[in-house]
């Protein structure tokens, strides 16, 4: 069995999560190590999170022996337990850097929520997404519900909450929610190719896009208005924009950060 673990590659970090022969499923090493990507993913040098697998399978979620176990526990118990799953979700929806996950085989339950809470995601031709959890009798948790109301039509939403309905990673990318379909043994270096693209643009101001899109969905016009007013008078007096603008004018690449 392998354990989760993170590579740190220097201007970008990849967690690769393990336990391979139960298809990716949750565990508290898997845990320890987002919660130390997301620590890191605050120094400067780091331009982007990717989320991906050892395994052929993203992500079965969460370990049934381990929820079975939980009956017995008190209700504020378990809340405190469903409560660390959504602490990773906060910090992939806070990330400073755009996170992207790369989904070999399929993303299932908490998995599947972990990837759709992720900017962007590249997948396995074929990969499934299924929202699994009615067929133990459990409800969604991991703000899948959240995640796909924004995300696709309520129907859809339904037959993947009620009928557990697996939708494949096609259908996802003509609604929009997979960026790239890639082969298996591509999957990765997909996504690696992501953030080079990443990592030639201007860090901050792709952060202050980040917060401003995630907000939007939030938030009034109005409000939103007011956000790209005081992003926009920001940027406009930054050392990015001075550099993308020079660049633009003289013809040139920008060199960002330099």
């Amino acid at each position: 069995m392998s354990d989760p673990y993170l590579e740190d590659a220097g201007d970008r970090l990849i967690v690769w999560n393990g336990n391979a022969h139960m298809r990716g499923a949750l565990s508290p090493e898997l845990y320890a190590v987002i919660q130390d990507a997301f620590a890191k993913a605050q120094e400067p040098r780091i331009r982007a999170v990717v989320l991906t697998s050892t395994g052929g399978f993203f992500c079965a979620g969460g370990n049934l022996n381990v929820l079975i176990a939980r009956r017995d526990m008190a209700e504020d118990a378990r809340r405190g337990k469903i409560d660390e799953l959504h602490d990773l979700i906060r910090l992939i929806r806070s990330s400073p850097v755009p996170v992207i996950c790369a989904v070999k085989g399929g993303a299932a339950g908490a998995g599947a929520s972990i990837a759709l809470a992720c900017d962007m995601i590249v997948a396995e031709e074929g990969a499934k997404f299924t929202a699994s959890y009615v067929n133990a009798g459990l409800v969604p948790d991991g703000g899948l519900t959240a995640h796909l109301a924004r995300m696709v039509p309520r129907q859809l939403a339904m037959e993947m909450c009620v009928l557990a309905q697996p939708v494949t990673a096609e259908r996802m990318q003509a609604l929009g929610v997979v960026s790239q379909l890639s082969a298996a043994d591509d999957v990765v270096p997909a996504a690696l190719a992501i953030v080079d693209r990443i990592a030639k643009g201007p860090r901050v101001a792709q952060g202050r896009i980040r917060e401003m899109v995630a907000r939007a969905y939030d938030q009034d016009e109005a409000a939103q208005l007011d956000m790209e007013r005081d992003g926009m008078a920001w940027a406009a007096g930054a050392d990015e924009a001075a550099e993308g603008i020079a660049a633009f004018l003289e013809k040139r690449a920008p060199e960002f950060g330099k």
